[in-house]
């Protein structure tokens, strides 16, 4: 009986001795990946405009591709990008595929149960967007409209009055409209292209970040904003939780292209404004 007593206890010691070696070893998992293969491999869209996208040479340009290069770089790292969609990326299950996710995810409450966010990298407003000829002037005439946004977004969380901020000091949130119909897709430009067709030809706004809704007008949509914004927020680098040595890495990448001007430059470069600063 002592002899049976002193096998379960010692595999028990085993077990226990075994599970703690795994989380040790488990620690620091995902930086460990990134610099033995000597790679950062970064979730990027295509057609993201000054976020990301290709260009002529089908090269992957944008503020966010800069952003990533920055980290790999502190890192001593090079970059592979790939391209999943946004209701992939932001479902969580990467299972290894990307180390971090770019995209300038919104920090929602909602998101930070699923996500690590090192840092803020660039802050800015989310807007509603019309076909030029609608007779819509305010954001209260949007009432009972039917409204296009990006599956996945902050937008669709707002338009959906559902958005929660999980940053500090965030202003409430306000609802001047209640849309009478939402209308996801995988992307804001796809939700443009319906919205180009015509004022409540397919849909009659989109609720999108600013900056994509400008470089859709200046691209030649017949589309106008309308303000106020909806809300101003920022923009976060997404990872899996569970490797404090890659989030400090990260947020030690970040801290340091803030102090010596690389995200201001960058963000002044893609957007010709300074949007690493709260407004």
């Amino acid at each position: 009986m002592k002899k049976t007593i002193v096998n379960i206890a010692t595999s028990l010691s085993l077990a226990l001795a075994s599970a703690a070696f795994s989380v040790s070893a488990n620690a620091g998992e995902v930086l460990d990946r990134v610099l033995s293969n000597k790679t950062l491999t970064v979730a990027v869209g295509t057609d993201w405009g000054p976020i990301s996208h290709l260009d002529e040479k089908h090269e992957l340009v944008g503020y966010d591709i800069d952003v990533a290069k920055g980290i790999a770089k502190y890192l001593g790292t090079g970059t592979t990008f790939v391209t999943p969609g946004w209701d992939i990326i932001t479902g969580g299950k990467w299972q290894g595929r990307w180390d971090v996710a770019m995209g300038q995810m919104i920090p929602t409450k909602a998101r930070a149960e699923v996500f690590d966010f090192p840092a803020l990298y660039i802050w800015g407003p989310n807007v509603a967007v019309v076909h030029k000829d609608s007779k819509a002037t305010k954001l209260s005439d949007l009432d009972g409209k039917v409204i296009g946004v990006a599956s996945g977004t902050g937008a669709e969380a707002y338009a959906n009055q559902k958005f929660q901020p999980a940053w500090e000091n965030a202003k409430p949130v306000e609802y001047p409209f209640k849309a009478g119909q939402i209308k996801t897709y995988t992307s804001t430009n796809i939700a443009f292209d319906d919205l180009r067709l015509g004022d409540g030809v397919r849909i009659d706004g989109v609720l999108t970040d600013e900056t994509i809704a400008r470089d859709a007008i200046k691209a030649g949509y017949p589309l106008k904003v309308l303000e106020p914004a909806l809300f101003s927020s920022p923009a976060a680098i997404a990872i899996l939780p569970g490797d404090k040595d890659f989030h400090d890495k990260v947020a030690a990448a970040l801290k340091e292209m803030k102090a010596d001007g690389t995200l201001s430059k960058l963000s002044m470069k893609w957007y010709g404004v300074d949007y690493t600063v709260e407004k």
